[in-house]
């Protein structure tokens, strides 16, 4: 099996079918995040970046464990090797993000669900000024932003319009060039 194949079905597995604390299930929210970042024109590597920054939930749910604690670090560490850091590390650093922004933007934290700011305060809080600007300086700070707008949004109760396998050729073009496709 292809590791393309094996992510394809672990996105289409009963564990990302739950839902997550919002009212639609993971991969619907994934597929939501991926169509908008396609419609913004946000480029391929954020396409994917929204596509999977949540599929470290349903390792963790694979394996039997509860909660979400670290589901971006998993989901990065899976998918660097496969797609590198340009999509892996906006995933690692989307759990930041939010931290980032409602330390940094006032009215971010009002907008954000009310599973989100649950989340927030297990995940630490907002940033102090000093991991605001750690975070900053880090590579794909942009992009993580980015997503973590994505991941707010992406969560309306219509289906989505996509499917995993249509971001299939996507996919194939950011994979490394290693012949494990």
């Amino acid at each position: 099996m292809t590791p393309l194949t094996a992510l394809q079905e672990l996105f289409e597995s009963e564990a990302m079918g739950r839902d997550y604390g919002e009212r639609i299930s993971i991969r619907a929210h994934m597929l939501q995040c991926a169509e908008l970042a396609m419609a913004q024109g946000m480029g391929d590597a954020l396409a994917a970046a929204a596509l999977l920054h949540d599929i470290g939930w349903g390792l963790i749910a694979m394996q039997g464990g509860e909660g979400t604690e670290g589901h971006q670090h998993i989901a990065a560490d899976l998918l660097r090797p496969l797609f590198g850091p340009a999509v892996a590390e906006p995933i690692r650093l989307h759990v930041a993000a939010k931290r980032y922004l409602v330390a940094t933007r006032p009215d971010y934290g009002a907008r954000l669900s009310e599973c989100s700011r649950e989340t927030l305060a297990v995940q630490g809080g907002p940033f102090s000024p000093d991991e605001c600007a750690a975070f900053e300086a880090r590579d794909h700070f942009r992009a993580a932003v980015a997503l973590r707008y994505l991941d707010d949004t992406g969560k309306a109760l219509a289906e989505p319009t996509s499917r995993f396998t249509d971001y299939l050729p996507l996919l194939r073009r950011l994979m490394q060039s290693d012949g494990r496709v």
